[in-house]
């Protein structure tokens, strides 16, 4: 998505939430800027899930870059968010019985900006010139091809060597996947999705994994705010993109805040 209000009315809304989050700290409400993350890497200016996007996320000074990953029939990890290929790419085809070859004909950019659809270990060497960034892995589930997205995900963490960096971390909406890279990976970070739905079905917020944080919508979270610091875990929200949302992150103590646009989270927080 992109900005639609012009670079002089965001500059308004960012100063006018600006002052009342100094508003609030004059009145002695403790609040805490969150790590800004990169939703699909710089999503809200550049094609989602892109070498492009990704370049330019970790190019701003925030905490890291957020992404997707998928398997294709023949066994690779792909960045990718959607089961489908249409929506970011024009083509016809489910990732799941693709592959890899197929994916690399497909542009997930722009005419004039043509971008192929990445692997997990070509995002990983990206990061090799970013050592200071996190990056915040999706393993996206259900799939046709079931635990084996996790299982492989962490065979290319192992051979990138990442399987206990602290700069790694694992999320997934499956039970299952958390409780796999917990005690597959125990020195990586998990966070357990909830999903919107789960509002209406699981009002005690249980939580059969035992991940290192919970990852509720902002939605959900707003709603149910017992879910901040729940348990003792970190707080991992998405997607948070406008000023509003931001200060309420910071003002309620999110941990980690996931975002479309990261330029406009550091122009909120001033940085």
């Amino acid at each position: 998505m992109a900005l639609r209000a012009s670079s002089i009315s965001t500059c308004a809304i960012v100063a006018e939430f600006a002052v009342s989050r100094r508003r609030v700290a004059w009145e002695g409400v403790d609040t805490k800027q969150p790590n800004i993350v990169a939703h699909r890497g710089f999503s809200g200016r550049y094609p989602e899930l892109t070498r492009r996007a990704f370049e330019e996320a970790l190019n701003l000074p925030i905490h890291g870059i957020e992404c997707d990953v998928r398997l294709t029939r023949d066994g690779r990890v792909v960045v990718f968010h959607d089961g489908n290929v249409l929506r970011t790419t024009g083509s016809v085809g489910q990732v799941d019985l693709m592959d890899y070859c197929d994916l690399c004909e497909l542009n997930a950019g722009t005419e004039d900006d043509p971008q192929q659809i990445m692997l997990l270990e070509e995002l990983l060497e990206l990061m090799q010139d970013y050592p200071d960034k996190h990056i915040y892995i999706e393993t996206k589930h259900p799939t046709l091809h079931g635990p084996e997205v996790d299982e492989q995900t962490l065979r290319v963490l192992k051979y990138a060597r990442l399987d206990d960096s602290e700069n790694i971390h694992l999320a997934s909406f499956s039970h299952k996947a958390v409780r796999y890279f917990t005690h597959m990976a125990p020195e990586l970070e998990t966070f357990y999705l909830f999903r919107l739905w789960e509002r209406r079905w699981n009002k005690k917020n249980w939580i059969f994994s035992r991940p290192y944080g919970v990852g509720p919508a902002l939605s959900h979270l707003q709603s149910r705010q017992e879910l901040l610091g729940y348990r003792g875990l970190k707080t991992y929200t998405w997607t948070v993109n406008t000023p509003r949302e931001m200060l309420w992150c910071a003002d309620n103590g999110v941990d980690v805040m996931v975002t479309d646009l990261p330029d406009l989270a550091l122009q909120v927080f001033g940085e």
